[in-house]
């Protein structure tokens, strides 16, 4: 049941966020830029008992990906700007997401090992 109430609060977020989009692309993308999966996620932990260190962490992990997730966008509006179907400019924002992080992962390694 828990589980389901989860599902529907969200669903009802994305569906408004979706609605408000479509009348209002601008402010559409403005509230989407708020991180409501990460803010929902915190809050779905938090009600579930977990402790503020867990939480802490995924807060890091959000962050840590936020970089990579720009970068992604960046690549979905100019494919999308130069007329790429939104498919393709979605998996062209997907693969320079992950490219991203690689190369995010390898720079902090290579940095851990030098300091």
């Amino acid at each position: 049941m828990y589980i389901l109430m989860k599902v529907i609060i969200s669903a009802i977020i994305i569906a408004m966020v979706t609605e408000i989009s479509r009348r209002f692309p601008t402010y559409g993308g403005i509230i989407a830029a708020l991180p409501l999966v990460s803010l929902l996620s915190i809050v779905w932990l938090y009600v579930q008992g977990e402790q503020s260190s867990t939480l802490s962490k995924f807060a890091l992990g959000v962050l840590w990906g936020f970089p990579a997730t720009a970068v992604m966008l960046l690549i979905v509006y100019l494919a999308l700007q130069n007329s790429l179907h939104l498919f393709v400019s979605i998996l062209l924002g997907i693969a320079g997401w992950l490219f991203f992080l690689y190369i995010q992962e390898t720079v902090v390694t290579y940095i851990k090992h030098i300091v």
